[in-house]
């Protein structure tokens, strides 16, 4: 535990390494959550995540001994790239080691920032215990991405920067993982401002801090699954569920379909993009059972590849109704698209994509089945244009329901 002057020395050790990321107000998520809504976007910071504040407070305070050493530590993203750029500005040597299979783009960046990369492993455990190995070996400093009483108080230092941006905030909405960066916000904040309310948001597919909050203890989950996977943490540190036990005031989970929302808010309204573990924080907004408050959403990461943009962007114009996939029976007779197109045209629905096909249906010497994917504005545009087939006789069969976008 700390003491809020260890926070202040944290962030005035941070101030020439990291980017003060200035608080971005969203009339969007204001009114989608009736409350007053700010969002700090740490998908702004250097390296594009709040890991290098951890990495870099953790580092810097290495005794002259264990500079020589240098740095050792895990990962297949953020703290990778944090730890590296760290060790970087303070001259240090550091070894990240990563799953075999990690993305490239992943792997040069942080050979960027000078680290030395070691490939071990199929899955993330599997790099941790190479990079505990050579830690042994080689008299490397091991540094840990969340359960680090270091790489909390730099962490913290993200609740200092919202307080003094924003000194009457209510509420602070912080995504969790491992524990870290909810660790440092909570603590830091309540020094700060004993009534502010601290809420912690994980993926329903990897809730590793409910699980440990009712048992008591840390409890490695049975099953990790959630597209947000820089949360994707089978097990919360021990430390960090002592912070989250003494400063959290309330833990809630979001499912995949409510980030791929969020994230389609986030992209087509404040022009920002953000990873899927990012935007925990703005996924919760619509879960809170209060109005009126000023609330700050932690996004806390941005590390994502075109690939995923791509994807996330699909799935969430479909999770709001904004993409609409229907078949449709129709007589094997000339005029019928024409007639189809007609309908659509009448409900202002833009056709994306069509598919004729007399050979898909068994009785295709009396119909055919016609595939039709579209523009459209919601849901309540969708049960328009349905109704107006069946005025004419038609029975649409929708394609694309929410549901089916994690199988994509």
């Amino acid at each position: 535990m700390h003491k809020l002057y260890n926070y202040i020395e944290a962030k005035e050790r941070l101030g020439t390494v990291t980017v003060k990321t200035k608080l971005i107000h969203s009339d969007v998520f204001s009114e989608e959550s009736g409350n007053d809504v700010y969002i700090k976007p740490e998908n702004l910071q250097i390296t594009g995540s709040f890991k290098v504040r951890g990495a870099y407070n953790r580092i810097s305070k290495l005794t002259k001994e264990e500079k020589e050493w240098g740095v050792i530590a895990a990962s297949a993203g953020n703290h990778a790239q944090g730890v590296a750029l760290a060790a970087q500005r303070l001259g240090i040597k550091a070894v990240i080691v990563m799953p075999k299979h990690t993305p490239l783009i992943k792997v040069n960046a942080t050979k960027k920032y000078g680290a030395e990369v070691v490939l071990h492993g199929e899955i993330y455990d599997d790099a941790y215990q190479k990079a505990r190995q050579l830690q042994k070996e080689e008299g490397y400093v091991f540094v840990h991405p969340f359960d680090d009483e270091d790489v909390i108080e730099g962490q913290g230092t993200i609740a200092l920067e919202i307080l003094d941006e924003l000194p009457d905030a209510d509420v602070l909405l912080v995504p969790i993982g491992g524990g870290g960066i909810i660790s440092g916000i909570a603590e830091a904040a309540k020094l700060k401002n004993p009534q502010i309310k601290i809420i912690g948001v994980e993926p329903a597919g990897a809730a590793s801090a409910l699980a440990a909050l009712e048992e008591g203890e840390p409890v490695a989950l049975k099953e990790v699954a959630t597209i947000a996977d820089g949360t994707a943490v089978g097990l919360i540190g021990s430390n960090t569920l002592n912070y989250i036990k003494e400063y959290v005031d309330q833990v809630i989970t979001v499912t995949d379909y409510e980030l791929m929302e969020a994230f389609l808010l986030l992209v087509e309204r404040h022009k920002l993009v953000a990873e899927n573990a990012g935007i925990l924080s703005l996924a919760a907004l619509k879960k809170l059972n209060f109005r009126g408050k000023k609330v700050v959403s932690v996004v806390s990461g941005g590390n994502i590849d075109v690939l995923t943009i791509a994807s996330m962007i699909n799935k969430g114009l479909i999770v709001r109704g904004r993409i609409f996939t229907f078949s449709v029976n129709l007589p094997d007779k000339p005029g019928q698209l024409v007639f189809v197109s007609e309908l659509l045209a009448q409900e202002d629905a833009n056709v994306i994509k069509l598919e004729h096909n007399q050979f898909k249906n068994l009785d295709r010497f009396h119909e055919v089945e016609l595939q039709v994917t579209v523009e459209t504005n919601g849901e309540e545009h969708i049960k328009r244009i349905t109704d107006k087939f069946k005025s004419h006789g038609y029975d649409i069969h929708r394609l694309n329901y929410a549901d089916d976008t994690l199988g994509d």
